[in-house]
């Protein structure tokens, strides 16, 4: 907290691909940390390639970028070296990236083009910002591996020491929790038929097909459940939803996105067990939000869930062979229900626990470039 006396310190935050878990975590934050004097400059999440290379020229005559700031946050879609160069203010104003995702670890789409560009600004804002700030440690590690390698594959000219310098200005600070999601609840509350919960994107990504499999091997186990399906949902999406809403239909509790914030936490609350079958998340907030309210997690042993998964609720990686994953991912869960596991709830993803972390970073930036100036 500032001392009585002092000018509040003014942050400004641009969000360049405002899609809802960058929406979510913007106003969070803003929230969390009243003691700061907050502006934003967001735009909308469409246009993907466009957003990522012309946020400098959307924002260019903002009158925002010509005030004075004692700290300016950017997400990871924002092209920070190129906007810190057009506008001189910044580049003398301390600045921290904040990566939801980044490039280099993230899949290309079937109908999408491989390009280097989206992975450039990333590289280039990361290289510009005073201190990179990664919403998970399989987030960075990623990042930077996917930099070396990156590097590697170019021709001449590749500065040394690059990959340290990026990671010794990397921290790990994740996404919060809010707190009203933590609830005290049984570990299950039917061990006999659990109510099993999918609570992702319904994109290719997130392995709709594998969890098609793995209900096929419970089925065929004769193993009982109830079962919903929810999450953000596009006009076109995997085929493999239709195929387990026809198949199963009889365990279906609930199926769809759910409008209702209120009732997406109530079916939180109500669900026994929470799935993943992602082959790519960076860090999950849908898991660790199931986790907070209750549910015990059954994710592969991959990605960012080494972090918060335990040990026994990951069942084993085998990201080229389905048939497999889901075998194992269903001896998992026989294990889960016969051992009845305890909830293990994220602590440490707290929105009250993080936010001291995040207060302490902002105010020794802010200190350190003031102190220069």
């Amino acid at each position: 907290m500032q001392n009585a006396g002092e000018a509040t310190k003014r942050i400004l935050l641009l969000s360049g691909y405002d899609a809802a878990s960058h929406r979510r975590w913007r106003e969070q934050l803003i929230d969390l940390l009243p003691d700061f004097s907050w502006a934003s400059l967001v735009l909308p999440p469409r246009f993907f390639r466009w957003r990522i290379r012309g946020n400098p020229l959307s924002w260019l005559n903002e009158p925002l970028l010509q005030e004075r700031w004692d700290l300016i946050i950017a997400t990871s879609m924002v092209d920070l070296a190129t906007l810190r160069g057009l506008h001189p203010r910044l580049a003398d104003t301390p600045s921290l990236l904040y990566m939801h995702e980044n490039q280099f670890a993230f899949p290309v789409s079937s109908g999408q083009n491989a390009s280097a560009d989206p992975q450039m600004v990333n590289l280039y804002s990361a290289m510009s910002a005073d201190c990179v700030v990664f919403n998970s440690g399989w987030n960075r590690d990623s990042f930077l591996d996917g930099v070396d390698s990156f590097c590697q594959k170019l021709p001449d000219g590749v500065p040394e020491g690059l990959i340290d310098t990026l990671r010794d200005k990397s921290r790990v600070i994740p996404v919060p929790i809010e707190d009203r999601l933590f609830a005290d609840r049984p570990s299950l509350v039917e061990r006999t038929c659990p109510h099993l919960l999918w609570n992702h994107r319904w994109e290719y990504d997130k392995g709709p097909d594998r969890l098609l499999k793995f209900l096929q091997v419970l089925e065929q186990r004769s193993v009982p459940f109830r079962l919903s399906v929810v999450g953000e949902r596009f006009r076109s999406y995997p085929k493999a939803f239709d195929r387990i809403r026809e198949q199963f239909d009889r365990c279906i509790e609930h199926w769809g996105f759910l409008e209702s914030r209120e009732d997406y936490d109530h079916l939180l609350r109500q669900a026994d067990i929470v799935v993943s079958t992602a082959l790519h998340d960076f860090q999950g907030l849908s898991m660790l939000e199931a986790m907070a309210s209750g549910c015990l997690p059954l994710a592969p042993d991959r990605l960012a869930y080494r972090e918060y998964v335990p040990a026994l609720c990951r069942y084993k990686s085998h990201e080229q062979n389905a048939e497999r994953e889901a075998g194992a991912a269903a001896d998992s869960l026989e294990g889960m229900l016969e051992k009845g596991d305890s909830t293990c709830p994220p602590e440490g993803w707290r929105a009250s626990s993080l936010s001291g972390d995040y207060r302490s970073l902002f105010q020794h930036l802010i200190n350190a470039g003031s102190g220069s100036s």
